[in-house]
């Protein structure tokens, strides 16, 4: 249908507004689903609640991206409404990962999205910049699905199976993994820890923040990782994964090293979007504590954390997105000095998600981590909460830095008008980080209804 209305009228603004009345059908689809779940298309998905929550979650954030990219885009020259087309695609494909139920599914769905990213990724063709950032991710991209394909067909010899099931049930029959099958796994877990950015797969990151288009990082950073960790999450669950002592080491080291990697490099960033990234590390790795929890508490703190997440990263890559004039990104540190006594409003904005990514009281962010710290304790994982609690006061520096260069002394950079799209998602998401972080039960009873996996 988009391109059928590209070929009609290749008109932009037609176009950004198909966009977004798609989405917006497509997000209200998913709640006319709820009455046909659970239903599985043997044998690549399964529709659940759990899936079909994280798939409300991953069109969400394409249509807020969708809205903040239309004045972002207006500015650059040439044909844009491709764009939009690309980032239904990528869309698409981080729903699959969110439904899949096998290998072939799941290979699918990396492939869809990672495909859709290296062309937005590279959309601004004029930005050397973000020639490289497209170049770096397809290459490393393509390293990361090589040990993905390597590590599915070692399990497949090990199991005869390629169904997630399937291969739970043959795993919990066994009391010691095969070599064989523990080189699978860990061949998988190098793929998913190169789409997650974790420690030590995480060097592309900052490099493909910083070129890639200010609401393609958003989306990077927001649906492209939830998707993944959705997957993660039903794939580790399916064969109590984190009964497995190997798979807990390996998955703690992870987990602390991208903690203190992530927070320890941002501490000297002078670019925000940089700064952004390195902060995606390390709330990775407090995610990863949700993974090794095991039992619904780990999923459902797993799951309003994910949210969380995403309003806080996507209002945070929206300030950047509203301030970006003519194709340069306003990224660095110095476009924000003083951003407060010109554009108050953004200011505010861009504080309140700095002070949830921190985990202040009040927001989002502060409860999001509590219920991952209250998860980590009832599960006895000390070393990785002492961690989480260590990294979360350091991160404190680098997002208060960015704040309190916006109540500076103001310079003479001229902030450009924001548009009233931008300012109708930036008043969303402010709300609903204030919102989830002051009255969050009713989201968690939500969850708790959705978040049970099959």
């Amino acid at each position: 249908m988009m391109m059928i209305t590209i070929a009609i009228s290749r008109h932009y603004g037609v176009i950004c507004g198909f966009s977004v009345i798609a989405f917006l059908a497509a997000l209200f689809s998913v709640f006319f689903m709820m009455t046909a779940v659970p239903h599985t298309i043997s044998p690549l998905f399964l529709f659940d609640p759990f899936s079909l929550f994280f798939m409300g979650m991953i069109i969400a954030a394409g249509l807020l991206i969708s809205i903040l990219s239309y004045s972002y885009l207006k500015q650059q020259v040439g044909q844009k409404e491709e764009y939009f087309i690309i980032l239904f695609v990528a869309t698409f494909g981080a729903a699959l990962l969110a439904v899949a139920n096998h290998f072939v599914s799941f290979f699918l769905g990396v492939e869809t999205l990672t495909v859709s990213l290296y062309v937005l990724i590279a959309y601004k063709r004029h930005s050397d910049y973000s020639i490289e950032a497209g170049v770096k991710y397809l290459i490393l991209a393509s390293v990361s699905s090589a040990f993905l394909l390597f590590g599915m067909a070692l399990i497949y010899a090990g199991t005869g199976t390629m169904e997630f099931n399937s291969i739970a049930i043959i795993i919990n029959k066994l009391q010691i993994l095969s070599p064989i099958m523990l080189a699978g796994f860990a061949m998988i877990l190098v793929g998913i820890g190169f789409k997650l950015a974790l420690v030590p797969f995480h060097l592309w990151t900052p490099d493909v923040y910083q070129g890639a288009p200010a609401p393609i990082s958003a989306f990077i950073a927001t649906a492209s990782k939830g998707a993944l960790m959705a997957l993660l999450l039903r794939f580790f669950y399916s064969f109590n994964a984190f009964q497995h002592q190997a798979f807990v080491v390996v998955i703690s080291i992870i987990a602390v090293l991208s903690m203190f990697v992530g927070n320890l490099l941002a501490l000297k960033q002078q670019n925000v979007k940089r700064i952004l990234a390195y902060s995606s590390i390390a709330n990775l790795g407090y995610l990863l504590v949700t993974v090794l929890t095991g039992g619904t508490n780990g999923i459902q703190a797993a799951i309003f954390y994910l949210i969380a997440y995403f309003i806080t990263t996507i209002g945070a890559f929206g300030v950047v997105s509203v301030l970006s004039v003519c194709g340069d990104d306003a990224d660095q540190l110095e476009n924000y000095k003083g951003l407060f006594w010109k554009k108050p409003w953004v200011a505010i904005v861009f504080t309140i998600a700095m002070l949830s990514l921190a985990g202040i009281p009040l927001t989002a962010g502060f409860m999001a981590k509590f219920y991952i710290v209250f998860a980590g304790m009832k599960s006895g994982l000390w070393l990785l909460v002492i961690s989480l609690v260590i990294n979360s006061v350091i991160s404190l520096y680098y997002y208060l830095r960015v704040v309190t260069t916006m109540f500076s002394a103001a310079n003479r950079e001229v902030i450009p008008a924001i548009s009233v799209s931008g300012n109708f998602v930036l008043a969303v998401i402010a709300f609903a980080i204030l919102w989830l972080g002051t009255i969050p039960g009713w989201l968690l009873n939500v969850i708790s209804q959705f978040s049970g996996l099959r």
